[in-house]
């Protein structure tokens, strides 16, 4: 198992990068505020919703974050997920939430230097739907039945402390090509040069096959040593097996299966449901594990 080096770490992917795509652009009354800390599994400084334990994966399928030991005793990990919890996973909770801007160059994006989560999938993945779920709120990303919505970058502030970034989805087909040609410029160059980007969230539908588009994604993200966590989307959605439908923990496997060509090794991952809430509080205590140990170092 490879440890972290953040805000870069290697995931040596070998398959080639492909053309990606655009979403959705905000208004300053997009801004919303917590007063009050919402309900939540988490607590304010030491959270835990952990299981099972590390027996039941091998070590060789373990997320293990950086400066984390291994134990059989001790150990726990996070619900839905490869990702061992370290001793960084403090302060997960949301308890304010702010839109602050849309951006289509990198260098227009926020500068005061606060570390950063980007959000990116395939249009219809369910990605402002997760955003919302994350921070408690049913429209501070506002969602659409019409993919390729979203077309700029658009940053949240989460507790004053850190971002969110919504960026524009891939795959939809009936975009112009002027606008994945702007994806091309912007979005990757904000991967490439962003210095306060610890982690890209990378969305995958569960509910369906895993598709290659998908694959290519998260392999041009590999090439270029960009740290990635797979999320699995709408595990709550059951096909019917005559229909020859796969549950999404099948989905989830198949997909596992398909990328071990392509990693040296395992990508944290982390299965979750905006319908449900399952896999969100596992999402902000990992993002509170990395966020943390990219501020000490």
């Amino acid at each position: 198992m490879v440890l972290l080096h953040l805000p870069r770490f290697p995931l040596y992917l070998v398959t080639s990068p492909h053309s990606l795509l655009p979403l959705r652009t905000y208004s300053a009354s997009s801004k919303t505020t917590l007063l009050r800390a919402p309900k939540s599994t988490l607590t304010a400084s030491d959270p835990v919703t952990v299981a099972p334990s590390p027996t039941e994966l091998s070590l060789e399928k373990l997320f293990v974050p950086p400066e984390t030991t291994v134990s059989l005793d001790s150990s726990r990990i996070l619900n839905g997920s490869n990702i061992l919890l370290s001793n960084y996973a403090n302060d997960a909770q949301v308890l304010q939430a702010e839109f602050v801007k849309s951006s289509v160059r990198t260098e227009d994006c926020p500068s005061d230097g606060l570390p950063e989560f980007a959000l990116v999938g395939r249009s219809n993945v369910g990605k402002s739907s997760l955003l919302n779920s994350l921070v408690r709120r049913k429209k501070l990303a506002l969602t659409s039945k019409k993919p390729g919505k979203t077309q700029c970058i658009n940053h949240f502030r989460i507790n004053d402390s850190w971002y969110l970034v919504d960026l524009p989805g891939y795959g939809y087909a009936s975009a112009p090509q002027e606008l994945r040609m702007d994806w091309e410029k912007f979005t990757k160059d904000y991967f490439l040069n962003r210095s306060t980007l610890v982690s890209v969230f990378l969305l995958i539908d569960a509910s369906i096959p895993a598709k290659k588009i998908d694959l290519d994604y998260a392999s041009w993200l590999g090439q270029n040593q960009i740290p990635m966590t797979l999320i699995f989307t709408k595990c709550d959605k059951r096909k019917k097996k005559k229909n020859g439908g796969k549950r999404p923990e099948e989905n989830v496997n198949d997909f596992q299966n398909l990328i071990r060509g392509f990693f040296q090794s395992v990508p944290p991952w982390i299965m979750t449901s905006s319908v449900t809430n399952e896999g969100r509080d596992e999402i902000l205590l990992h993002m509170a594990q990395l966020r943390n140990y990219w501020l000490k170092h």
